[in-house]
């Protein structure tokens, strides 16, 4: 299935996010022979779902994440899923495009609890330190974060404590996201020096120790 655009952030400004949608008889008649095709494997029928509902569908995850690329990505993800788990819906139980809002939005909650889970270990690199010192390493950990400029500190907590995206942050912080990468990765460096300086290289979460 080659994907379609979705639409840009400056397209999407004050798009709102369609929950339900007007379809004539027609339409819903199309819908429901190319779902049916869908189900058999056909994948130029899948490719009439996406086109059809591929832009409603990102606006509504976006409206959730809050991040045109990552909607993009979840809304890929959604219809890439599509031919597996078309089979699954009843036509009977409830409109196609409400069943394809169910699926979108659990991949969309699915994504925010993935990235509110980022471990240190993405931060800093793994190691193999037992649990029994986690508390000596918190205070360490806080210590470093501490010694860091109060912007790139910032950053670091809001992308790992937080997990917002650098669009949140920037849109937060009134900077450029250009510039919360920047700042993210500066941060990132230093703090790594400044556990390095105390020869301490925490496992645990950011979170744990915010």
């Amino acid at each position: 299935m080659s994907a379609v655009p979705l639409p840009r952030q400056h397209e999407t400004a004050g798009f709102r996010a369609r929950t339900t949608l007007d379809e004539s008889p027609e339409d819903a008649r199309m819908v429901s022979l190319a779902v049916a095709r869908g189900k058999e494997g056909d994948r130029e029928a899948i490719r009439f779902l996406y086109v059809r509902y591929s832009h409603n569908i990102y606006g509504y995850v976006r409206s959730i994440v809050h991040d045109e690329h990552e909607a993009e990505d979840i809304t890929q993800h959604v219809f890439a899923k599509l031919m597996t788990v078309l089979v699954k819906y009843d036509e009977r139980g409830v409109p196609f495009f409400g069943w394809l809002l169910r699926l979108a939005h659990n991949a969309a909650i699915d994504h925010l609890r993935s990235r509110r889970a980022t471990p240190a270990e993405e931060i800093f690199g793994a190691d193999e330190h037992s649990g029994d010192d986690v508390i000596d390493r918190s205070h360490v950990l806080r210590e470093a974060l501490d010694a860091l400029p109060e912007e790139q500190r910032s950053v670091v907590l809001l992308r790992h404590v937080v997990g917002l995206t650098p669009g949140e942050i920037a849109s937060r912080m009134g900077r450029t996201e250009s510039s919360i990468h920047g700042l993210h990765h500066r941060g990132r460096r230093a703090l790594q020096l400044e556990l390095a300086n105390r020869d301490s290289a925490p496992a645990i979460a950011l979170g744990a120790a915010a």
